[in-house]
């Protein structure tokens, strides 16, 4: 059975996520915004097999160089958002240097598409395109998980007032990619806590 562990990093407490397979050897990482202790601890002994990012915003992706090396891992991102991780400008860390140093790192080793199935640490991680918080943003499906990235969260929805943002986008985006799912679907967002498909299906003010 997978286990996964979520951790809260840098100043916008935005959702790292660590994947670690059936027998404790391996692991993939989503969104490292910072290369934090805890996370790092956390991989100690771990074969980390990928790194996965819901989108390129610089709050998603400060801990992607350094992991990138330690690791010896590729990264996987959506080609919508390709050049963002060598742009400060584009994933936003330049415009927030209050926040953040600029943040630039070589581009992703692989693209993801849409309904694209990886098979790594032993499960099929199912890739969803869910544009309109950013251009590239996707959710990955495993099981019963759903790694949203900031599309949707409890209650909420991803802003869309950022480059490359659209309401009408990201309501079709989660109307036709993530309600759909299952109701007892676990929501795993970028910010904020847990939620379930069937709770927002219900209750989310935003997408009805």
């Amino acid at each position: 059975m997978l286990t996964f562990q979520r951790f809260a990093l840098g100043a916008l407490q935005t959702n790292a996520y660590v994947v670690v397979n059936e027998d404790r050897t391996r692991a993939v990482v989503i969104d490292p915004g910072t290369a934090d202790g805890a996370l790092m601890r956390k991989l100690d002994g771990l074969k980390v097999e990928a790194i996965l990012l819901t989108h390129a915003h610089f709050d998603h992706i400060g801990g992607v160089d350094h992991l990138r090396k330690k690791y010896n891992c590729p990264v996987y991102l959506h080609p919508a958002e390709q050049d963002w991780l060598t742009d400060a400008g584009k994933n936003g860390s330049a415009r927030w240097a209050d926040v953040t140093p600029p943040i630039a790192t070589e581009p992703a080793e692989h693209e993801l598409a849409d309904g694209q199935k990886l098979e790594l640490i032993g499960t099929t991680f199912e890739v969803r395109h869910t544009p309109g918080h950013s251009p590239g943003s996707v959710g990955f499906l495993v099981g019963d998980l759903l790694f949203a990235g900031d599309a949707l969260f409890r209650r909420s929805v991803g802003r869309t007032d950022l480059p490359g943002g659209s309401q009408e986008q990201l309501s079709r985006s989660i109307r036709e990619k993530l309600y759909t799912l299952p109701d007892d679907t676990l929501v795993l967002p970028g910010h904020g806590p847990e939620t379930t498909i069937g709770e927002e299906r219900r209750e989310n003010p935003y997408v009805r």
